[in-house]
């Protein structure tokens, strides 16, 4: 059977298959039907959408699917990705949707689905949506106009989430932290500020002018960079840059140095453990992460769990391991006492009640791990071939292995949400690190045209 789903839910060009208004009705009617099906009766659904064009014609198509086999629709507009999962919960909703690409650029589009318990859905659950959207066998000639949904506009869905964001730090301020935000120009534009804002901190806002074509456009988790620019001049004690849907961030230090999501898993984990609140004393975090994490987490006796690429992956095994602080080297951090996916806002926010707490700067907190030397490229590629179907890549694959032993690593893989492959080389040796990229990049430049 076509798959519609990725790693990430459902994504690709905006207006082309699958992000299609066609498509989007008919999964509206895909979902009301699988929900009811599993006793869902009243099939409240919450809608959310970052700052993309094409969102308002994904918001129209789903909204119609869904009222059409009687599903009530509750949208709450530009909204972060995991405002929308924490508003699927506390408004008793049956599920939760976000239109989003999350980093992507503006003409991708995508569907991210929550359950009720602000989960995303499972695969078993996304395969019955799916069979339902290609059979074409769904009708609403059954519904009776008098049992057709309808759609409301929440206007105090922000100032919801925003109170719960704020809740996670149990009354503690930010007076005295000078703070600057970059929100990628995206679903977190205007609820980041407020929150910063009334936590007492001195807040500087960049790329919160959302024109539907702008999101993540040279900015955000992306480009960190531009944030440290703005850290410097306005002499902050912090930059911090969410992604277009801010279910991830990285921070900049007063200086302007970035620090990735590798450093603030190892800090958080550090002070959950010193705190008595690390679960299972256990972290949970993927391949992609840098070794020197690995090094810190074992001198400081916590274990360290590890997935394949992909927050969803990173939350499983959270379940699994019984595991409170867990993410990815990329800004997706679950700290599941307060969130049920990726959060940039309230990781920011722990990061700065940490900040204020040790009375210490980002620079000082982020010394807390040695990373090794690492280097990550990212290939367009027409076709996802097998990767042991690529003879240079293969060749290279296993020369770099075996140069690098026991003091390095190498990862190749296909992006589960685009077109790309990459290439990951990390050694002590940077030098090591160069050769060896240069030489991947090459062979999948021949075997792929990349």
């Amino acid at each position: 059977m076509e798959q519609l789903f990725g790693t990430d839910g459902i994504r690709g060009q905006a207006n082309c298959y699958p992000i299609t208004a066609e498509v989007a009705l008919q999964l509206g009617k895909a979902i009301g039907h699988v929900f009811k099906a599993t006793g869902h009766g009243s099939r409240r659904v919450v809608i959310g959408k970052d700052t993309r064009l094409s969102g308002y014609m994904l918001e129209t198509a789903l909204t119609s699917g869904l009222v059409s086999v009687g599903a009530d629709v509750l949208l709450v507009g530009p909204v972060p990705t995991p405002a929308v999962a924490h508003l699927t919960r506390s408004m008793a909703a049956d599920v939760g949707i976000m239109l989003t690409a999350s980093h992507n650029p503006f003409d991708d589009n995508g569907i991210k689905i929550f359950g009720a318990d602000g989960f995303k859905i499972s695969d078993a659950i996304e395969s019955d949506i799916t069979r339902h959207v290609l059979s074409g066998e769904l009708s609403c000639d059954h519904i009776r106009s008098d049992r057709l949904g309808k759609a409301y506009r929440i206007d105090d869905a922000r100032g919801r989430y925003i109170e719960f964001a704020k809740s996670t730090l149990k009354n503690r301020d930010f007076t005295g932290i000078k703070v600057v935000l970059d929100c990628a120009n995206g679903a977190a534009y205007s609820i980041a500020p407020l929150i910063f804002k009334e936590l007492g901190a001195e807040v500087t806002k960049i790329n919160v002018e959302p024109d539907g074509y702008n999101i993540n456009n040279g900015c955000g988790a992306l480009h960190p960079e531009t944030v440290g620019k703005i850290v410097v001049e306005k002499k902050a004690d912090v930059g911090v840059a969410f992604d277009g849907d801010a279910d991830r961030v990285i921070f900049c230090d007063h200086k302007g140095k970035i620090v990735d999501g590798d450093r603030i898993l190892a800090m958080l984990a550090l002070d959950f453990k010193k705190r008595g609140v690390l679960s299972n004393n256990t972290m949970v975090t993927t391949t992609m992460s840098n070794l020197g994490l690995h090094e810190a987490m074992h001198r400081a006796a916590i274990r360290v769990d590890i997935t394949d690429v992909g927050d969803r992956l990173v939350i499983e095994r959270m379940h699994e391991m019984g595991a409170n602080v867990g993410g990815e080297k990329s800004g997706h951090v679950i700290l599941m006492d307060y969130a049920t996916t990726g959060d940039g806002i309230i990781t920011a926010l722990q990061v700065l009640r940490l900040m204020k707490q040790r009375k210490t700067t980002l620079a000082e907190l982020a010394k807390c791990m040695i990373e090794y030397p690492q280097k990550l490229v990212s290939l367009k590629v027409a076709s996802k071939k097998p990767i042991d179907r690529l003879p240079s890549l293969m060749r290279v694959m296993a020369a770099c292995k075996k140069d690098l032993g026991a003091q390095g690593r190498m990862i190749v893989r296909y992006s589960g949400t685009e077109n790309k492959i990459r290439l990951l080389v990390e050694a002590k040796n940077s030098k090591q690190v160069n050769t060896w990229i240069a030489r991947l990049t090459a062979a999948v430049r021949k075997d792929l045209g990349a």
